[in-house]
């Protein structure tokens, strides 16, 4: 389980070795390199730092739960009236109704910054497929024995997101739509295109994601079929018309329950056991939060962006060259996303509307797939910048823990969360009985609204602690 590790020792310190076992001191004439070598002469085998930080930020924004902001703002209408009538009044309830929609996922069409946690891991999924690649093979490691490493972790990832997702209920729920599902079950095809040229990466990009639109396209739902499904909506989940009528026209593809990967599901998903009450002699109906075993599909794009991304960051290019293109692909994935779909236009001009590929990310539209991998070209290009290319790394430390241990919090955040607010209650109500404190009443209790962002906050943080003491042990948890 040992690797690389970073070296947080100096702002612009290089990454050293640190290993379980003791290893010989590296030779003094290592020690004495002027400052301009290392500047002009890159090691090829060293850790972006910025890998690991970037993955760190995405996991550790994930398991925060968005800090319960939104639930919060919802729950208590009195903080945004609390300032009512000064001069505070708009900033204060501005700064709360961004922060909500920022930290939770919109209800179709658009994004927020919560909807592009799951795209930037699975982007980085194929950023760090060359350097895994490269490494293997350094190693030794025939194609074979590579190929079956692959398939192993493909297989592992499947079987764990179905295992985190049956956490609560009497049987397994086989469900394919969590991310680590996702990945595995398109894990095998990015891995086909690591080392292949740009051309054939884009090609299959464009293969994938085109196919998937008309998938979308030339899908129309059977009478019955579509009866039956609003007649679950309407009498069992107690829903009306507008959760599955988002869009009108060309859109309506991609509206919710009704598109053609919803239609799939509900053929798939029922050749399982399932534990819910049959309607009209049919378990299974409608993911209820729109997601789909399908969504795997585009995914393999935005992985392959990822790649790309990871094969351009590898290669011999200078620096600010690396920049640049990730820049360049950031934008031009922008253009062609706003071209596919008016939702995401900042201003609209002159009431045009038309959503050729809608910007949905619960089924992984091909326009999400792009739209988001933009969003990610351009975050890992900041992180790129500043801790690889201009050295800052300090302030990454923080990042890094979680990023080299991702498995690890994700898990953790999945099972252990609940664990550990009911522990922490425990504890501080003794240390409050003890000490006279009210610590117990400042994240439990019910007098303040912001007790739940508190709540949150601690459980991050002992989540953190436990990735930090995992890093000091140099335990790294790698599929």
């Amino acid at each position: 389980m040992s690797q690389n590790t970073p070296n947080f020792g100096s702002q612009k310190s290089e990454t050293i070795p640190l290993q379980k076992t003791s290893e010989p001191e590296p030779q003094k004439e290592a020690d004495v390199n002027s400052n301009s070598a290392k500047k002009t002469k890159q090691d090829p085998n060293k850790r972006l730092v910025s890998l690991d930080a970037y993955r760190g930020f995405v996991m550790l924004a994930m398991a925060s739960s968005g800090l319960a902001v939104a639930s919060v703002v919802s729950r208590h209408p009195e903080i945004l009236d609390q300032y009512q009538g000064t001069q505070w009044e708009n900033s204060w309830k501005w700064m709360w109704q961004t922060l909500a929609y920022q930290l939770s996922h919109v209800p179709w069409t658009g994004t927020a910054f919560w909807d592009l946690i799951q795209p930037s891991f699975m982007f980085m999924v194929g950023v760090s497929m060359p350097f895994s690649f490269r490494k293997r093979k350094q190693k030794g490691n025939s194609a074979f024995r590579i190929w079956m490493h692959a398939i192993f972790r493909a297989v592992l990832l499947v079987v764990l997101g179905v295992f985190l997702s049956s956490k609560s209920g009497p049987q397994i729920n086989f469900t394919f739509a969590n991310v680590l599902c996702q990945i595995g079950m398109g894990y095998l095809v990015v891995f086909f295109y690591v080392n292949r040229s740009f051309l054939t990466q884009m090609m299959g990009v464009v293969t994938i994601l085109g196919g998937y639109w008309f998938f979308f396209y030339q899908y129309v739902p059977q009478e019955q079929e579509l009866a039956d499904l609003k007649a679950y909506l309407q009498e069992v989940k107690q829903k009306d018309d507008s959760e599955w009528t988002q869009f009108s026209g060309i859109g309506s593809a991609w509206n919710k329950h009704t598109n053609a990967a919803a239609a799939v599901d509900r053929q798939f998903l029922n050749q399982f056991p399932r534990y819910e009450k049959p309607f009209r002699e049919q378990k299974f109906w409608a993911n209820m939060g729109g997601y789909q075993t399908f969504n795997f599909i585009p995914s393999i794009a935005t992985m392959l962006f990822g790649l790309m991304a990871g094969q351009l960051l590898i290669s011999s290019r200078k620096e600010s060259m690396k920049v640049k293109w990730l820049l360049q692909a950031g934008l031009i994935c922008f253009g062609i996303s706003m071209i596919l779909d008016t939702s995401i236009w900042p201003v609209n001009i002159n009431n045009w509307e038309w959503h050729l590929s809608p910007i949905v990310k619960r089924i992984w539209s091909p326009g999400w797939a792009i739209f988001s991998a933009g969003w990610a070209f351009w975050f890992l290009a900041v992180f790129y910048w500043i801790i690889d290319v201009k050295g800052y790394k300090k302030w990454a430390f923080p990042f890094v823990v979680v990023g080299m241990n991702s498995i690890a919090m994700y898990c953790m955040a999945q099972l252990i969360r609940p664990w550990i607010q009911k522990s922490l209650k425990i504890h501080l109500t003794t240390l409050d009985a003890a000490t006279g404190w009210t610590v117990t009443n400042s994240l439990y209790g019910s007098d303040c609204p912001y007790t739940p962002i508190a709540l949150s906050a601690t459980v991050l943080f002992i989540l953190w602690l436990i990735c930090l003491w995992m890093y000091l042990q140099k335990i790294f948890i790698k599929i």
